[in-house]
């Protein structure tokens, strides 16, 4: 592709617009002026680092349509009254299933209507929950795994409940094993992949049936005493990830493989490169993932592009465009699927930044197309890839000003069209909760959840906040 295909895009609330690194410059509108990207080398925050929320007064869902202005979205808000510990709870994975938007939060897990926020359903849990998959199984079930005990330290993360999302009803629940030979379950990670629910305990992983809790089979430790599941990745696909010769950083390195569900039986295994890990899994269909040289601190980094035989198809470097991995992000230790930067589809992988996104063809490697805000910006995250290689990103508010949805492709400036404006009503609840938050983007409509929650009622935050036409 050559620098024609590069198209410019306007920041939040007006402002420059600026060409992409290495292309030429297109002001189409104000006199262009420098990015206002922070540096991680000139001693500002890098762009993890992101302002924290100022907390604000929470509109209600009325209050919200009666401001509403001409061309903005629709929008309704959750405001969850329920008593939390006077400090941060995490938001858990955020789920899109029967036309409702569920969430597991502190003791509760809760059902809102997509069309209008209201609440269809709500269970209770005995004790907080510590860990949750991506996504649930085709028709609906998942399994949370809860503390042992309701405390903030010296817990355990052993308690194994199946939620019908359909009906909200809790199914069987059991106690994850605990041997004291390296499978102890201080911290786990789990994931969903047709009617299978993987589990990571310590150094060990094991397979359960999502019907009933039976114990399909161990995930068996390849290399032992060198390589140990650490954590696994789910939806069309099963993946785990194993880390091994982890005593010496510039030996060591990331295993993949794929696991049939059923079975367990391995299909494919893929070996990154000594002193390199795997980072983030952006798509299991097409298995996607990112790399990490391990001593670069996440400055050094790839997209990998497998084949159906597990193989490297296609190595793609966006550094030389400015993007960061994963927003900046570098933890490999946590979930592998919580790339919110990264959409994969259509051939294609987008990857946004604070500033900035880019789209690269999966096939050739190539930039097909690329957006850089003037200005201030706290977010690109890309939502779907649409017809003739579009891209449909939400842009993050910022500076009170509300965020929005757009589309673009190659083809230049013409091409950007807002698809969704967001209302100024909501504009700094909807900054405090995207700015480190979760989204989901289902037909026309935006969701978006913050990643935790705070007991004190000075810093109370909504629970969820959606977008429509």
């Amino acid at each position: 592709m050559t620098a024609a295909v590069f198209v410019l895009v306007l920041a939040v609330g007006g402002g420059a617009y600026l060409g992409w690194p290495g292309g030429p410059e297109r002001p189409a509108g104000p006199v262009a002026k420098e990015s206002t990207r922070p540096s991680r080398t000139a001693g500002t925050p890098s762009p993890s680092a992101k302002p924290s929320p100022t907390p604000s007064e929470i509109p209600t869902t009325e209050e919200i349509a009666q401001r509403r202005r001409s061309g903005e979205a629709g929008a309704w808000i959750v405001d969850d009254r329920t008593d939390l510990p006077r400090r941060n709870i995490p938001t858990e994975d955020l789920w899109i299933f029967g036309g409702a938007a569920v969430q597991a939060v502190y003791k509760k897990v809760a059902a809102h209507r997509l069309s209008d926020g209201a609440e269809l359903w709500s269970l209770a849990l005995p004790t907080p929950v510590c860990e949750t998959p991506v996504n649930p199984t085709p028709d609906g079930k998942v399994v949370v795994v809860l503390q042992n005990v309701e405390a903030w330290t010296g817990t355990r993360c052993n308690q194994l409940w199946m939620i019908d999302l359909r009906t909200g009803k809790a199914g069987w629940h059991k106690q994850l094993t605990e041997t004291g030979a390296g499978d102890d379950t201080i911290m786990v990670d789990s994931a969903v992949s047709g009617g299978t629910f993987a589990v990571v305990q310590s150094m060990k992983a094991a397979a359960y049936r999502v019907v009933d809790g039976t114990k399909a089979y161990d995930i068996p430790l390849e290399n032992p005493g060198k390589c140990y599941p650490g954590r696994v990745a789910g939806g069309r696909r099963l993946l785990v990830i194993a880390d091994c010769a982890i005593s010496a950083l510039e030996k060591a390195y990331s295993q993949l493989r794929e696991a049939d569900p059923a079975t367990g039986k391995v299909r494919w295994r893929y070996r990154t490169e000594p002193g390199w890990a795997v980072g983030q899994v952006l798509s299991v269909d097409p298995v996607v993932i990112t790399t990490v040289r391990k001593a670069s601190n996440g400055d050094d980094w790839r997209v990998v592009a497998l084949g159906p035989d597990g193989r490297a198809r296609r190595t793609i470097d966006p550094r030389p465009q400015g993007i960061t991995h994963c927003g900046d992000s570098v933890d490999t230790s946590d979930n592998a699927q919580a790339c919110r930067q990264a959409f994969v589809g259509g051939g294609l992988v987008l990857l946004g930044d604070t500033d900035r996104i880019g789209a690269y063809d999966l096939g050739t490697g190539k930039l097909v197309w690329g957006v850089k805000a003037g200005g201030t910006s706290y977010g690109y995250y890309p939502l779907r890839v649409g017809p003739g290689r579009t891209g449909f990103v939400y842009q993050l508010g910022a500076g009170g000003s509300p965020g929005r949805v757009f589309r673009v492709g190659p083809g230049g400036v013409d091409t950007i069209k807002d698809v969704l404006r967001l209302p100024v009503a909501t504009a700094r609840v909807e900054f405090g909760m995207g700015v480190v938050g979760q989204n989901a983007y289902t037909g026309d409509r935006l969701v978006i959840v913050p990643s935790g929650l705070n007991g004190d009622d000075a810093r109370h935050e909504p629970r969820m906040l959606s977008f429509a036409p």
